[in-house]
């Protein structure tokens, strides 16, 4: 399993890595990952400020060298490593929404039967 970053490319040997886990008590469990076409990937960062960037500041994490989450990762199917992967969707916009939008009204629709004739006989 080669280390790549995110956009495919090869990466160098990183000592330590901060992997993200989640925490169960005093368990640690590594945070595994999916891409767009379901490969499971499981992703270090080489800092904590990049990790806290992609996943927020309350994302627990390990530090581990790269040879040891390779062997932690490769019993469960994992082959592929991506190192520094930028993870969060582009800023939501805080703009209001447009009054053409805001105005609209739910449509009112009248029951109608079979045929176009409407309940109670008027039709």
């Amino acid at each position: 399993m080669e280390p790549t970053d995110a956009s495919g490319g090869q990466r160098p040997t990183a000592k330590g890595l901060f992997v993200p886990v989640h925490e169960r008590g005093r368990v640690h469990l590594i945070r595994l990952f999916r891409t767009p076409l379901g490969t499971r990937t499981v992703v270090g960062f080489t800092s904590r400020a990049r990790l806290a960037t992609a996943l927020g500041d309350d994302q627990a994490c390990v530090e581990l060298a790269e040879p040891i989450l390779r062997e932690l990762v490769e019993p469960l199917g994992v082959t592929r490593l991506i190192v520094d992967p930028y993870l969060v969707a582009a800023p939501v916009s805080t703009q209001t929404v447009p009054s053409a939008v805001a105005d609209r009204r739910p449509l009112e629709v009248e029951p109608s039967l079979p045929g176009g004739r409407r309940p109670g006989g008027a039709g």
